[in-house]
């Protein structure tokens, strides 16, 4: 097994490009289901959340393509670090906009005026 570093996967979560479509504790996109640890089953089951990843691949792959031009890759200990931050309140909490990459960040506000004109 993977070490699993939710502050690691707190990291992940915003540099990957996660927060683009998902958000944490109020912050990210809205095009994808909140992954707030309260909506996570307890006890943690890791191999449940990628399997549900899995089920969601084609969609996530073209959501990610659109918004991102370019599908996001993780290894096994970069997606075992998500897994524990999505599930980890405490880490979570500390997760805040500053997270998230400048570029990621423009990305996000052109999308949010794109919507805003449509």
């Amino acid at each position: 097994m993977p070490s699993m570093s939710s502050s690691e996967g707190r990291k992940l979560f915003a540099s990957k490009g996660c927060v683009v479509c998902h958000s944490v504790n109020g912050v990210g996109g809205e095009d994808a289901s909140m992954l707030d640890a309260e909506f996570m089953d307890i006890p943690m089951n890791p191999f449940e959340f990628a399997a549900r990843m899995w089920r969601g691949a084609p969609a996530m792959i073209e959501a990610q393509e659109d918004e991102l031009g370019y599908q996001i890759e993780f290894t096994g200990e970069e997606l075992a670090a998500i897994i524990a931050f999505v599930h980890d309140p405490d880490e979570q909490a500390k997760f805040s906009e500053a997270d998230i990459p400048d570029a990621l960040k423009e990305m996000m506000e052109h999308l949010e005026e794109e919507e805003d004109h449509d």
